[in-house]
């Protein structure tokens, strides 16, 4: 693997957001990583309800393959996002239309210490 040392004028690789109030939620690893992805998707393609709020469109087959994770994991994962209130799913009716996904921001003040 071929490497470098970062100096201050180092330009990063592409990154996904990560909030600082994921990290003292008792959720697991799986379910922040997929925050991120969730949130650096809906940032990217920045999808529009008639309200003018975002959302993502994420089959569980698709996050499973991005995460590397089976998808029973994912989905207890999505389960967890969705106990915590990080995110809201809105299932959708008809068979071939996807669940929204509402990926929630906390609110300040509301994160452990």
């Amino acid at each position: 693997m071929e490497y470098e040392f970062m100096t201050a004028a180092t330009p990063l690789p592409p990154c996904m957001p990560f909030p600082k109030a994921l990290a003292g939620l008792p959720i697991s690893s799986t379910a922040k990583v997929m925050y991120c992805k969730m949130l650096d998707a809906m940032i990217t393609k920045k999808l529009e309800d008639e309200n003018g709020i975002l959302f993502v469109y994420f089959p569980v087959r698709q996050l499973a393959a991005e995460l590397s994770r089976c998808e029973m994991t994912v989905k207890r994962s999505l389960n967890e996002l969705e106990n915590v209130g990080l995110i809201m799913r809105v299932r959708r009716r008809g068979f071939a239309e996807l669940n929204r996904i509402y990926i929630l921001i906390p609110k300040k003040g509301t994160e452990k210490t």
